[in-house]
């Protein structure tokens, strides 16, 4: 949706209009919920904007009480002689207008002057870490539930150093209007992350950080509204502008599953399952030419000389390792955890698994199939 004030049925804003008048209006367009009262707009235009382009962040904070959640996007506008046209991210004028604007750094236009609303193979790798140190073990206090949407792209860590770190490298911003609580990283491949509740929490506003850079501290902050109880990040998944269910995705070589309730759920590493209070220990990310062994039940998988158990067992990978992927071949039928499957990864040492037992996050050859 792009702002329309001042001019009716079309993309601009007035002249005299103020650029955050035509964002508050462009939030309020937007919005998905139906809170009651109604939602706070806060707009926060980067010092970088100028008289012709603007740029920052737009929020609709949410009531404090349980069970709000605020709604948040990064806005690009340019201003010409028939005034301001604005647009949130997410929308295809979105991308147009930050592939143009000369305010943003050139990795922003690259990142984000990208129409990411197309087609592509179902694909749960994320290539994210756990948002805190790699050794650490932290508790899963919350299992999937929302951020602002219906869909349940979020979960609740808390524990070790409290010290909460980017989930993999890219562009950091932060969202609400004080300048605290909430940060989004924008990574590669479409993914984003966002983190909220944060307590001393660094300010950002398209900075490049790496991977496992300290965005700030579990807390309780709600500046830009909802609410919280006991010290924690409030950890969300995005992908392609969007919020995304959680469910089923890796996340520092753990598959997050949704069952029940919000805040219900457990993790998967291999067939080792965490259920809500029990900790996750972050082995990094997983690779993208990678796979997890999941047996289904613990103890090994075995490996052989070629795609079918008439080959000779050459050896055994225990349950829960991490494989580097080949290729694959199609060979004799498997039934895992995800269901029946002729795919066998060939690995480094040239024997062959069951994709029956590997977690890879999709259902076609990871790495293609073998010459």
């Amino acid at each position: 949706m792009i702002a329309s004030l001042g001019v009716a049925g079309g993309a601009h804003a007035g002249p005299r209009s103020d650029l955050a008048d035509v964002v508050r209006q462009l939030l309020i367009n937007r919005s998905t919920t139906t809170k009651v009262p109604a939602p706070e707009p806060q707009v926060t235009i980067a010092g970088r904007s100028t008289g012709k382009w603007g740029f920052g962040t737009a929020v609709l904070a949410a009531a404090k009480v349980e069970g709000a959640y605020p709604e948040g996007w990064l806005f690009i506008a340019h201003r010409d002689t028939n005034g301001w046209t604005a647009a949130l991210e997410g929308e295809p004028r979105f991308a147009v207008l930050a592939g143009q604007a000369p305010i943003l750094s050139s990795e922003e236009r690259r990142v984000l002057g990208v129409d990411l609303d197309r087609a592509e193979a179902l694909d749960r790798r994320t290539g994210l870490r756990l948002p805190y140190a790699n050794g650490q073990t932290w508790t899963l206090t919350g299992g999937p539930h929302r951020m602002s949407t219906t869909v349940r792209s979020s979960i609740d860590l808390s524990g070790g150093d409290g010290k909460v770190l980017s989930a993999r490298a890219g562009l950091a911003y932060t969202m609400c209007s004080s300048g605290k609580g909430w940060i989004r990283v924008i990574h590669d491949r479409g993914w984003a992350t966002d983190y909220y509740h944060l307590s001393g929490n660094i300010k950002v506003s398209g900075k490049r950080i790496g991977d496992g850079v300290f965005l700030g501290n579990i807390g309780n902050d709600v500046s830009c509204g909802g609410s919280s109880t006991g010290a924690h990040v409030h950890f969300s998944l995005r992908y392609k502008n969007k919020y995304v269910a959680i469910d089923g995705h890796a996340i520092g070589k753990w598959v997050i599953k949704q069952s029940g309730a919000l805040y219900e759920g457990y993790a998967l590493h291999g067939s080792a399952r965490a259920d809500v209070g029990d900790g996750l220990y972050n082995y990094g990310r997983l690779g993208f030419r990678q796979g997890i062994v999941d047996t289904d039940g613990g103890g090994s998988t075995i490996q052989r000389s070629g795609p079918a158990t008439s080959y000779a067992q050459v050896g055994s990978i225990a349950d829960g390792e991490t494989v580097d992927i080949v290729c694959s071949v199609r060979g004799e039928l498997h039934t895992g955890r995800l269901g029946t499957t002729n795919l066998w990864t060939r690995l480094k040492d040239g024997s062959y698994i069951s994709d029956a037992f590997l977690w890879t996050g999709r259902s076609d050859p990871l790495n293609g199939l073998c010459p």
